[in-house]
């Protein structure tokens, strides 16, 4: 155990920690010249596209150091803030973290917070400043920053270059010599934490584990503590580039599990593994349920399809322990789901995810938040609305609460004014205005969460240039003045786009969802008005006009009463098509009632 060492890599988004693990992998030899490709360990295709990393993946190397050998377990996170939950379960599979600061882009909002998140957890942080060979670098400011940051020694901080290669050889002498060997009992009976898990559609549910203590054999009873159902072990073994089959996995090791199960939900990622025989008396603790942020419906297009949306996000579940979904019916769309998602980011992603690997062709109703609502009656007890329509009838509310995040944004000192008005503007209070050096400015806002749903993030980035960063968490509930404005097509309510808006916003929002859906919303047979309405009172209207048909084609010259009966005829018939008439909402509409500002 004593040449076991377990590490994770935490950074901000686009820092470099992929291709520095990639060449951690080449270094020690674990992969051959054929298996090299740039960020070897993102091996999702929308990992790839979009060059950022989705799901943490373990690896185990091998390296030589002063004679010994070594065993090196590497988890890669994500660096976005939404996935910051898969973070939190590397971290809890750890004893230490290699933090990596882009020496071009200097410490950002995701870099801090990730690293509070090491450091609660009581992991020995490694300092590796990247890029240090980019023409843009400035090594000496920003050590000075990770000096000032993690309170160590400049000596510590290892330059580095994850594309050059400089730097790699330091960086594995100090994970060896800084990182602690795990601690563990080898004779105990068997506990392992589940850190993460994929479905295999040949072998069914492969679980990944680290062991605390104890050992696991193949062929071993195991059982899992949180659902407490057995299993016999076919195959253990540790993680290469591929899986490699061993008779046991020894405490203080990482490794995966294949017990043949079919089902995605008896994987609990978080559980402790122990022997059905000899249980362990203390089941793993500290490990974080996950609090979804953003709420949205996800439907499929046929209605027939709902049994096999469901087996696929279950699958999908196992691969993304922080989608949380519930069954949920909409009078537009039929059976669904409501899914809790981390943000837009993710949700976007596990649309994508539904639709590329399992086949699924899905419709995503407008994303919000979780609202208190308290009635009259009983205003001690509260409601808890996770969709508009759940909303209580208005003239017996007392109060709604609506869920509140302490923002921390990290940008330079030129774009502070831009910025401000930016959250001001999205009912967000200053509380805190930190100068990090006189080009850099931290601001802290207390803001509602409903308000940096949509497009909060994509507009930051838009006044600041791509030159802030963003991170924050939540700080309870609030009172606010809410409404629900409902949309109205045809004169019949479209439960899917309904929204709880401030009040104070809810014309003018109204009147810009009106707007944007005439001009996404097909023409008929027939006029259709599109109205919002916040209960009885309209607020907006648009209408989108009828296709006419030229009856008056044929009447060449001739009497105006003959033309004028044609188009009586027409008239009837248009109004009795009104009545029976259904409006198609295109996927568009209900994506763009997001995009209100472009």
């Amino acid at each position: 155990m004593k040449n076991i060492r377990n590490f994770c890599i935490i950074a901000h988004i686009d820092h470099g920690k992929s291709t520095l693990a990639d060449r951690l992998l080449d270094f020690t030899g674990s992969v051959t010249d054929r298996e090299k490709k740039e960020q070897l360990l993102d091996s999702m295709d929308l990992e790839r596209e979009r060059g950022i990393t989705i799901k943490s993946h373990a690896i185990q190397m091998d390296y030589t150091y002063k004679g010994e050998q070594y065993i090196l377990n590497l988890i890669d996170t994500p660096g976005h803030v939404d996935f910051s939950y898969e973070v939190s379960r590397s971290i809890a599979a750890c004893e230490g973290a290699l933090l990596i600061v882009d020496a071009a882009q200097s410490i950002q909002a995701q870099t801090i917070s990730n690293l509070y998140l090491a450091l609660e957890n009581d992991l020995e942080i490694i300092p590796v400043l990247n890029k240090v060979d980019l023409p843009s670098a400035n090594p000496e400011e920003v050590t000075d920053d990770i000096v000032d940051l993690l309170g160590c020694d400049p000596s510590e901080v290892i330059p580095a270059s994850a594309k050059t290669g400089i730097g790699i050889e330091e960086i594995l002498t100090a994970i060896i010599e800084r990182i602690p060997p795990p601690k563990g009992n080898p004779d105990e009976s068997l506990q392992a934490l589940v850190f993460d898990s994929v479905y295999n559609p040949f072998r069914g549910v492969e679980t990944y584990f680290r062991v605390i203590n104890g050992e696991i054999k193949k062929g071993q009873k195991i059982k899992f503590v949180a659902t407490d159902s057995d299993y016999f072990a076919d195959e253990v073994g540790t993680l290469k580039l591929t899986q490699h089959p061993k008779q046991s996995v020894k405490a203080g090791d990482v490794g995966y599990l294949i017990t043949g199960i079919k089902d995605a939900r008896e994987v609990k990622v978080g559980d402790t593994i122990t022997d059905a025989a000899n249980p362990t008396k203390n089941p793993i603790a500290g490990f974080e349920d996950v609090k979804p942020m953003v709420f949205a419906g996800i439907y499929p297009v046929d209605t027939d399809e709902f049994e096999e949306l469901r087996a696929s996000m279950e699958k999908l579940q196992l691969n993304d322990a922080s989608l949380v979904f519930a069954p949920e019916s909409s009078v537009a769309l039929g059976f669904g789901f409501r899914c809790g998602f981390l943000g837009m980011l993710h949700m976007e992603i596990i649309q994508e995810r539904l639709e590329r690997e399992f086949n699924m062709t899905v419709i995503t109703t407008v994303p919000n938040v979780s609202y208190h609502a308290y009635t009259r009656k009983n205003p001690d007890t509260a409601l808890i609305v996770n969709n508009p329509t759940d909303l209580p009838d208005p003239s017996s509310i007392d109060r709604v609460e609506e869920p509140y995040i302490k923002a921390t944004i990290i940008t330079k000192s030129d774009f502070v004014g831009n910025v401000m008005s930016l959250c001001i503007e999205k009912r967000g209070v200053i509380t805190n205005q930190t100068y990090l050096t006189t080009e850099r400015v931290e601001l802290n806002f207390d803001i509602p969460l409903a308000e940096i749903v949509f497009d909060f993030y994509d507009r930051l980035k838009t006044v600041s240039k791509g030159y802030a960063s963003f991170d924050y968490t939540p700080i309870g509930m609030r009172t606010s003045k809410l409404v629900r404005v409902d949309i109205l097509l045809n004169a019949q309510p479209v439960d899917a786009l309904s929204a709880l808006i401030h009040a104070d916003n809810a014309v003018n929002i109204g009147k810009r969802m009106c707007e944007k859906l005439k001009e996404l919303i097909p023409r008929q047979q027939f006029d259709i008005p599109i109205q919002a309405a916040i209960g009885a009172k309209v607020i907006s209207r648009e209408t989108t006009k009828a296709l006419r048909k030229d009856v008056t084609a044929k009447c060449y010259g001739g009497d105006i009463s003959r033309k004028r009966k044609l188009l009586e005829k027409q008239k009837k018939g248009k109004k009795r098509m009104r009545q029976v008439g259904n409006v198609e909402v295109p996927q568009e509409a209900f994506m763009a009632v997001l995009k209100l500002n472009d």
